[in-house]
């Protein structure tokens, strides 16, 4: 009961919500980029919202089922197809032994999230199943997917009540611009009024320069109100927005080192992270400021969404 790679695609790994509780010991959190498309993909079979999922960046693996199973990918659209044949996103979907799961190719967002009904018998490490390639920690020994990896179901349930109602919408939605709301600190005073509007009146583009780790962006330069954008290093949040002394911004990710010496003006909200996630190279993003209050509120308004699909699914 098990699946074999038969082609791991650009970069494919096992991730789960990440390893908590370790960044005083210099160990990053890593995990899933876009908590939010795991957890959907996990409740559209069953699944617990922090079960293990593959998540596949811009070029999707080939993965053939050695078992009957069910699955859900959700995130970015990397057309994904069995056995050539197009399937949807976002929607539950029963898989044969013998049939193969590919990917026609990137139509938008970055990241797409494949959670299978039973979960995958990865070992934690450190309380989490998560790759963290840089120490070869978690995952399948600690690195990407690579071809001929076999990786076994725990409890595979190919057979779902109401498969044919295990579905929603896409939820990233491409666009010319892209709104990433923010919460201005804990450094913010470390930037000029001048530095500060910049930051939230103008558009920011990606560069090729992003991956699990950090998301470098171009534009107007932000301005400090000393020569310098240093700082005694302190802990880094997922969206954190570092801007070094050259005053361009960089949002963290997962992947993040657990302290760093550059001041952040603000952080991206965790409601926000489903867009942050599918941004890739080129992408035009803009910041818009937002209360501590109103970002709760986003966030328990996503968390609602959530329990409210798995009572749908669990009445299937």
């Amino acid at each position: 009961m098990s699946i074999t790679i038969l082609n791991p695609g650009l970069l494919t790994t096992v991730q789960d919500f990440g390893r908590i509780g370790y960044q005083q010991f210099g160990v990053p959190v890593s995990g899933v980029v876009d908590p939010r498309a795991m957890s959907i993909a996990n409740i559209l079979v069953d699944n617990p919202e922090d079960e293990a999922v593959l998540e596949c960046t811009m070029l999707g693996p080939q993965i053939r089922f050695n078992a009957p199973n069910a699955i859900a990918i959700t995130g970015g659209d990397l057309g994904p197809t069995i056995d050539n044949q197009p399937i949807p996103n976002y929607a539950a979907i029963r898989v044969e032994a013998g049939q193969v799961l590919r990917f026609a190719g990137l139509r938008s967002g970055c990241r797409a999230y494949i959670a299978f009904a039973g979960g995958l018998d990865i070992a934690p490490v450190m309380g989490s199943r998560s790759t963290y390639m840089k120490a070869k920690i978690g995952g399948v020994e600690g690195r990407k997917l690579q071809k001929d990896d076999v990786i076994k179901f725990r409890k595979p349930n190919p057979d779902l009540r109401g498969l044919n109602i295990r579905h929603i919408s896409p939820e990233f939605v491409p666009r010319l611009e892209y709104k990433l709301r923010v919460v201005l600190g804990p450094q913010d005073d470390m930037f000029t009024e001048h530095g500060i509007e910049t930051f939230l009146s103008e558009s920011y583009v990606v560069t090729p320069e992003f991956d699990r780790m950090g998301c470098r962006l171009d534009g107007e330069i932000i301005e400090h109100k000393g020569e310098s954008g240093d700082i005694i290093s302190d802990g880094i949040a997922f969206g954190a927005i570092q801007v070094p002394t050259a005053g361009k911004p960089i949002i963290m990710l997962s992947d993040r080192q657990t302290t760093g010496g550059y001041t952040k003006i603000a952080n991206v909200i965790s409601a926000d992270f489903r867009i942050l996630a599918q941004l890739k190279a080129g992408d035009r993003v803009r910041f818009a400021q937002v209360s501590v209050a109103a970002a709760q509120d986003a966030l328990l308004t996503q968390r609602a969404a959530l329990k409210t699909l798995r009572t749908a699914v669990s009445r299937a």
